[in-house]
């Protein structure tokens, strides 16, 4: 089936590179909420949202790479990224079906609609829902776009992971609203867990995972990869992130390791997963990427390309809304957007 390699559009809001702008009053504010204490005046976390640049076309933008290449060195670069100030912004992926969705995630999966918008002259719209306000919250990001009703997901994603007190209680819900489940709560295998899967109109699957009350109720991305020490190291060196866990299911024939920026139970991660013999998979066309957030992306371009990562977008600012972002893909191709915590900041004031 030939496969519609439609743009989503990626979004945020403005900032200059080399002068950073002080942060109002109410801008510092948040930041001491996001980081806690007192924080200087010219860093603070970030999400992608505004108008702009499509995910289906990042290798676009004024390049900067030789001065992004004099940014930081190797010896450097090893402290400097576990020091940025990162977190998991949002996942972005494409929907039939906007409305329809939109109740299902609100009406199953008890997620709130944080705000929604249309762009006409480029044929798309967004909603981003959520368990909380996107400053604090990992959210996801929809995309729409005009007259494409469905969309190849592949074999590479494998589902979003959702934190409930009650899985049980959770799929009867979700029945009695007409929705598809997959698998019957019950213990994961190898594990004690209780989970179950769902699908999502649009054919996602999520594990519901039984779990105490958490700040972060969307609490995963779960991907397959080819080379599961490569991504590993790739994930810790380039993006900062922590190898939580590791744990291997030979009975199954497969190995996940969780990655993040935090513990399971309080922030949201990244679920790399290995088949045993498995090197490639069909990532389709419907999910589009994970956005972090940095405190410099020019930095952060740099230690990528250090560790094996692929830029298909220079760092700088998007031509006319000024927002600094940079994109790559990892050794297994998956997509990430990173964004400017100053400029994010100014943006959720506007």
């Amino acid at each position: 089936m030939a496969r519609l390699l439609l743009p989503l559009p990626i979004a945020a809001a403005a900032a200059s590179r080399l002068r950073l702008p002080v942060l109002s009053s109410s801008v510092a504010r948040r930041e001491a909420l996001l980081f806690g204490g007192m924080v200087a005046a010219a860093r603070a976390p970030v999400r992608l949202a505004r108008r702009g640049v499509s995910a289906g076309a990042e290798a676009g933008g004024s390049s900067s790479a030789a001065a992004a290449a004099q940014v930081i060195g190797q010896d450097e670069a090893v402290e400097w990224v576990k020091k940025d100030r990162r977190r998991m912004l949002h996942v972005v992926y494409r929907v039939g079906d906007l409305d329809k969705t939109i109740k299902f995630y609100t009406e199953c999966l008890g997620m709130k609609l944080l705000r929604k918008r249309d762009i006409p002259e480029e044929r798309y719209t967004n909603a981003f829902l959520g368990y909380g306000p996107e400053d604090s919250h990992f959210v996801v990001e929809l995309t729409y776009n005009y007259g494409v009703e469905s969309y190849d997901i592949g074999t590479a994603f494998g589902h979003f992971g959702i934190a409930v007190e009650d899985v049980a209680k959770t799929v009867d819900l979700i029945k009695a609203k007409g929705g598809t489940v997959t698998r019957e709560p019950g213990p994961v295998k190898g594990g004690k867990s209780v989970i179950a899967f769902i699908e999502d109109p649009d054919g996602y699957k999520f594990e519901l995972i039984e779990r105490g009350p958490t700040p972060e109720p969307l609490c995963q991305v779960m991907l397959r990869v080819g080379d599961l020490d490569r991504a590993i190291n790739f994930y810790e060196k380039a993006f900062g992130m922590e190898l939580l866990r590791k744990r291997d299911n030979p009975q199954y024939k497969y190995t996940i390791a969780m990655m993040g920026y935090g513990p399971e139970d309080k922030n949201a991660v990244l679920e790399l997963t290995y088949n045993y013999g498995v090197k490639e998979y069909d990532k389709g066309n419907a999910y589009a990427q994970i956005a972090i957030s940095t405190d410099d992306v020019y930095k952060t371009a740099e230690v990528i390309r250090q560790n094996g990562g692929q830029i298909t977008r220079e760092p700088g600012p998007l031509p006319g809304i000024n927002t600094k972002i940079t994109a790559c893909t990892d050794p297994d191709g998956w997509k990430t957007v990173f964004v400017d915590n100053v400029d994010f900041l100014k943006e959720l004031e506007e």
